[in-house]
């Protein structure tokens, strides 16, 4: 009703320009507000200001933030992917269905309706982002190092080091899974000495095994130094190679 009354007094006028027509609608929005309304004996305002304005409560202290919802399934890394970055959740939801309130600046993930993880919004792509008490015991230990360090650390032990524990990190469906091991083998370099453990990464990179138990099994029957190789072992190991004893 209210449209078509302003409308129909200004069909035949012009305007050329927005700010002329929205005051010309303001002045006849304010003429209709102050009419008497027939069978009411007051006005549209006097109704505003007797019902509408005492209810009125005060407006939010922050102003509204759109935001998105999305359904996302906890990995067994307890992330989960949103915009190809990964927000860790707690540990004990893992293959847990939880739902993701996604806005500009932040992450928050709910589960059956109780928020239990809030992340401040990275736009890093195939990056982590890990809150510690999220982590198993387990893992937390090793929060304290990264890929880079890791692999610094390896390449101190050796070249073969390197490239185990490089396999090591690239074979895990999420990298971090990998720091068990490859913290593990760094710290045999102590017991065993950084020529014997690069020595044993390399006799478990030619038996194709990429676990810390594996180099820790050799180093302890007896791996030769790398300056001190094996006397029966071919210097290359392959399955085509039948050895010395084959002639015997």
């Amino acid at each position: 009703m209210v449209g078509r009354w302003i409308l129909a007094r200004l069909r035949n006028r012009r305007f050329f320009s927005l700010p002329a027509l929205n005051a010309a609608i303001h002045d006849l929005l304010h003429d209709l507000n102050e009419r008497p309304l027939r069978g009411w004996g007051c006005s549209r305002r006097e109704l505003f200001e007797a019902l509408d304005r005492p209810a009125l409560l005060p407006l939010p202290a922050e102003a509204y933030e759109y935001a998105e919802w999305k359904r996302c399934r906890v990995g067994l890394d307890y992330h989960i992917e949103i915009g190809k970055h990964y927000y860790s959740v707690p540990h004990s939801l893992v293959r847990q269905e939880v739902e993701a309130r996604i806005t500009a600046t932040s992450i928050e993930v709910f589960w059956r309706g109780k928020r239990v993880a809030s992340h401040v919004r990275s736009h890093r792509p195939h990056r982590p982002t890990t809150v510690a008490e999220h982590m198993p015991s387990s893992h937390r230990r090793y929060r304290d190092w990264t890929h880079e360090r890791i692999r610094r650390e390896a390449g101190k032990v050796g070249a073969d080091a390197a490239t185990l524990i490089d396999v090591i990190l690239r074979s895990r469906p999420h990298p971090e899974q990998g720091f068990r091991s490859a913290i593990g083998i760094l710290g045999l370099v102590k017991r065993y000495g950084a020529e014997r453990v690069d020595a044993a990464c390399a006799q478990a990179l030619a038996i194709n095994t990429r676990s810390y138990t594996s180099v820790a099994a050799i180093l302890k029957s007896g791996t030769p130094k790398a300056s001190e190789p094996a006397q029966d072992a071919p210097v290359l190991v392959h399955a085509n190679i039948r050895g010395p004893g084959y002639y015997h």
